[in-house]
């Protein structure tokens, strides 16, 4: 089973919260031209928002200008809010009808297997594909996935994985509709009628897009994602793999790094076209290419999923630069997927260091 929603819809209670009891005042101070009081009464709200734009932009520069414009439009239109709905399913519906309009105009953003086939040579990695072609990641502390205190673990995995590089880049094959459809429905819990009112349309055209959404998840079924019982990892196991990880590629160790290694490991470098699969050939990348240079690799979380701000020295140069932001999918205690950002973009957004002096890592400062 894979991303088999409808099976376990998972309610993004941030949505229909009760209402503040400072709400209505701040809506009342808002309408008034108060800014200060529009700040605050869409605060609660914006980490959701831009966490839905992300879902369904593929990019977290493309969300930050969708919840710009989510703000704008809220505050122009604020006179028009009759509270029918919640305040969140009103900004909801502004930042997904955004979106839409965003979707119509742009590209679909890409996952390398998207673009080309996997190389079996590492001579040759091809020239960087600009412009916004590739799905890119977020941080985590911009994402909002969390729920209950006392949400049960199975919940906990679910809503980790609706934020996971796989999920995302699974539904920019949707078209926009079916993209809004799904998320609407099946990650932030609105029903039928709720959605088809977010949308401008009816139950039937929103049934018919949640199933059609459906059937291509079920066709798409990406081999390194597994159901969320499968992607229940040991906290203690995770932390021993990620040291094992950061010993390996830092000692340039290709044999220790290919025993950490999945049997079809990926291992993917967006805006460079090349991307390898299974143990022989992303092994034979890290012998021949990665490891040519020194890396020190810092701990950092996005998507939901582990990683590590990776920094790499060139030669005759006495500092480590940023190399990539990687995140890794894990499976059955390996490595199942190495995703590596190289956007200078992607760095920054990460907040990797612009250099680090090599007696830095000696020193520790």
């Amino acid at each position: 089973m894979v991303f088999d929603m409808s099976q376990h819809t998972v309610r993004q209670v941030v949505v229909k919260k009760a209402a503040d009891p400072a709400e209505s005042e701040w809506l009342q101070q808002a309408r008034a031209g108060d800014t200060s009081a529009f700040d605050q009464l869409t605060k609660p709200y914006r980490k959701l928002l831009h966490t839905h734009c992300y879902r369904m932009l593929g990019s977290p520069f493309d969300a930050d200008d969708a919840l710009q414009e989510t703000l704008l439009g809220a505050w122009r239109g604020l006179g028009s809010f009759e509270a029918r709905s919640s305040l969140g399913t009103w900004l909801n519906s502004i930042a997904t009808r955004i979106c839409l309009r965003m979707i119509s105009r742009r590209p679909r953003r890409l996952a390398s297997g998207d673009l080309a086939p996997p190389l079996r040579s590492t001579a040759e990695l091809g020239e960087p594909v600009q412009g916004p072609v590739w799905l890119e990641p977020m941080p985590d502390s911009e994402l909002l996935y969390g729920g209950p205190a006392n949400e049960d673990p199975a919940s906990i995995l679910l809503r980790r994985e609706h934020i996971g590089l796989a999920f995302v880049a699974m539904l920019q094959h949707l078209p926009g509709t079916q993209r809004a459809v799904l998320l609407l429905r099946e990650v932030l819990g609105y029903s039928a009628t709720e959605t088809a009112d977010i949308l401008g349309t009816t139950v039937a055209p929103v049934n018919s897009a949640l199933q059609r959404s459906r059937q291509t998840v079920r066709a798409k079924k990406p081999a390194t994602v597994q159901s969320s019982e499968m992607l229940q990892v040991d906290a203690q196991e995770l932390e021993l793999l990620l040291q094992s990880v950061v010993s390996a590629w830092e000692s340039l160790d290709v044999t220790a790094m290919v025993n950490l290694l999945a049997d079809d490991v990926r291992f993917t470098m967006p805006p460079l076209p090349a991307w390898f699969s299974g143990r022989e050939f992303v092994g034979k990348f890290f012998a021949e290419r990665v490891f040519e240079t020194p890396w020190r690799l810092h701990s950092l979380r996005g998507n939901g999923q582990p990683g590590f701000a990776c920094y790499l020295k060139q030669a005759g140069d006495d500092r480590f630069r940023p190399g990539g932001v990687v995140l890794l999918s894990v499976y059955d205690g390996h490595i199942a997927a190495i995703d590596s950002f190289l956007d200078p973009a992607v760095c920054s957004r990460f907040g990797m260091r612009d250099e680090f002096h090599q007696d830095f890592f000696a020193t520790g400062r």
